[in-house]
Formats: structure tokens, sequence, C-alpha cells
């Protein structure tokens, strides 16, 4: 059975994965799966609502930067889904 894991566990072990400097650190403190934390970090929901996951090498200008060119190409991809289902409705129609 698998484990269920709060998300408030969540986002501690997140937080506690970037003190701790490596996943790996935080997961065997944890007693948990370094992917977990890995794909936690990945999560908004968990990451502190970053839509990437924190780079310490970055400076907060080129993080933003990178989350804004995430969050377009998002949109743009949704933009196609959704002239691809205009065009399907209109020929259903």
């Amino acid at each position: 059975m698998a484990r269920v894991f709060k998300e408030s566990f969540k986002i501690m072990a997140v937080e506690l994965s970037y003190i701790k400097g490596f996943v790996s650190a935080a997961a065997l403190e944890l007693g948990i799966d370094a992917g977990r934390i890995f794909k936690w970090r990945m999560d908004s929901r968990f990451n502190g609502g970053n839509l990437l996951p924190k780079n310490d090498k970055l400076s907060p200008e080129e993080q933003e930067f990178r989350e804004l060119k995430k969050r377009l190409k998002e949109a743009e991809l949704e933009n196609e889904i959704l002239k691809k289902a205009v065009a399907i409705f209109s020929k259903g129609g």
C-alpha cells in the first residue's frame, strides 16, 4: 500500500531539501525516496508557488524570467489546443 503524505509534509520536505542543499540528504533524514521530493519540488503547490524549482545560481530576475517563459509556453500550448477544438467543433455543426 502506498504511503500518503499530507500537503504540509510535502512543503516541509521541499524546504528541507533546499536547506540541506541536497534532495538525497533530506530524503535520508525523512526516510523517504528522493524521487518523491524531486517530484514535489517541481509542483507549485509544494515549492512556494514557483512554476520551476528554485535555482540558487540564478538571480531573482533570472528566475522570474524563467517562470514567465514557462507560463508563456503553457499559454501558447493552451491557445493551440483551443484553436484545434474550435476547428473540430465548427466542422461538426
